[in-house]
């Protein structure tokens, strides 16, 4: 997950830094004194989630979070306990008091975790449901991009995202390989190892242990070998196994 850190204490940040670099699943993308820079950062940036101060000067943390897109979640931070209440009437994922120690900021973060893996499923059912039989609808960079099957060359996956290296250039969209195979057409598609499913139609050459689309040199993972040069070449086909 990215995240952000928001808070006008430089101390704060500072601390909220250094524990979140010893929990796994999560990278930090920027730290902000207040909202204001954080609102402008994420325009261009995806957030997956942050970790919000709520007294800071001007935009507070709650009218903040208010403001923020549904799918970024929110961790408040704060020296004071008596906004619960009112964090969760934002939805907030969890409210830490400081001092902040790791053990507490670590349950906060999987909670979190666990949170965005529903959303990011979410978001795959909904544009399962929009995909037509030529073309799918992939959200990337807050828009929706229309890609017709056929301009699409191979699908590279990176934990919960995955990247879609098409004609054009390429597209990167939080899902995962598991759940985008389930739309690509499976007479066209095949996966090849853990990380990369392809177009058979764009493999321009192939040997037991690797394929090349365009410029790209894609590793055939042993698990799957046999199922794609089965699937490729038909049982028929040269016998490379």
């Amino acid at each position: 997950m990215n995240c952000i850190i928001v808070d006008d204490e430089p101390l704060a940040r500072e601390g909220i830094l250094l524990l979140l670099q010893e929990i796994d699943g999560i990278s930090v993308s920027g730290c902000f004194p207040g909202a204001k820079k954080a609102s402008e950062f994420m325009k261009g940036n995806e957030v997956d989630l942050i970790f919000l101060d709520i007294q800071m000067p001007g935009i507070t943390g709650l009218e903040f979070a208010s403001t923020i897109p549904e799918k970024t979640l929110v961790i408040f931070t704060t020296a004071y306990s008596q906004y619960a209440l009112e964090s969760y009437e934002v939805d907030a994922v969890d409210y830490i008091v400081k001092p902040i120690v790791k053990e507490r900021l670590e349950k906060a973060v999987r909670k979190a975790i666990s949170y965005h893996e529903l959303l990011v499923e979410k978001a795959a059912q909904a544009t399962l449901e929009s995909a037509s039989s030529d073309y799918i609808l992939v959200k990337s960079d807050r828009k929706f991009h229309k890609i017709a099957f056929t301009d699409i060359q191979f699908v590279e996956g990176l934990k919960d995202y995955v990247v879609i290296h098409c004609n054009g250039g390429k597209l990167i969209t939080a899902m995962n390989l598991r759940t985008i195979s389930k739309w690509l057409p499976s007479a066209d598609f095949i996966r090849v190892s853990k990380s990369y499913i392809v177009n058979t139609k764009h493999i321009a050459a192939f040997d037991n242990h690797s394929l090349n689309i365009g410029q790209a040199e894609i590793p055939i993972g042993e698990v799957y070998r046999k199922q794609f040069l089965e699937a490729y070449l038909g049982k028929s086909g040269p016998n490379l196994l």
